[in-house]
C-alpha cells in the first residue's frame, strides 16, 4: 500500500460552478474537481493493470468542504488504501495551501477491458 499520485492543477474559468453547469458561482465546480480526483486514482492504477486490464470507478463519497478562486492550485492526492481482490480503494485529499477543499475516498475495479467493452451491446 501507500503508492499514490499527485496531480496540481490552476483553477480556470472553465473549472467553475459556472462553467461545468453544477452551480452558479465562479469557483471551483464540485464535478472538475471529482475528475481530477478520478484522474489520480488512474495514474496510481496504471502500475497495477496487467495487458488487457483498465480500471472503472465503482464508488465516490467525497466532501467539498472550502471554495477554492479561480487562479488557485490545487494539490489533488490519490494514495491506496487497500486492495481486496479486483477492488482497489484510494483515500483523497485535495488541497489549497493549508486550505482542505476535498477529503474522501474512491473505489476503482480492475476489468478486462475487452469483456467490459463488450457489455455495451
Amino acid at each position: 500500500m501507500g503508492q499514490k499520485a499527485t496531480l496540481i492543477h490552476t483553477v480556470t474559468v472553465d473549472d467553475t460552478a459556472l462553467a461545468v453547469g453544477s452551480g452558479d458561482v465562479p469557483v471551483l465546480g464540485t464535478p472538475r474537481l471529482i475528475a481530477w480526483c478520478e484522474a489520480a486514482t488512474v495514474a496510481v492504477m496504471a502500475s497495477h493493470l496487467d495487458e488487457g486490464q483498465t480500471s472503472v470507478g465503482y464508488r465516490i463519497v467525497l466532501d467539498h468542504l472550502a471554495p477554492t478562486k479561480v487562479g488557485s492550485i490545487v494539490e489533488v492526492v490519490a494514495a491506496i488504501e487497500s486492495i481486496d481482490g479486483r477492488q482497489v480503494t484510494f483515500t483523497i485529499s485535495v488541497t489549497e495551501g493549508e486550505t482542505i477543499a476535498m477529503t474522501g475516498s474512491i473505489v476503482r475495479v480492475i476489468v478486462d477491458r475487452a469483456k467490459f467493452i463488450s457489455r455495451l451491446g
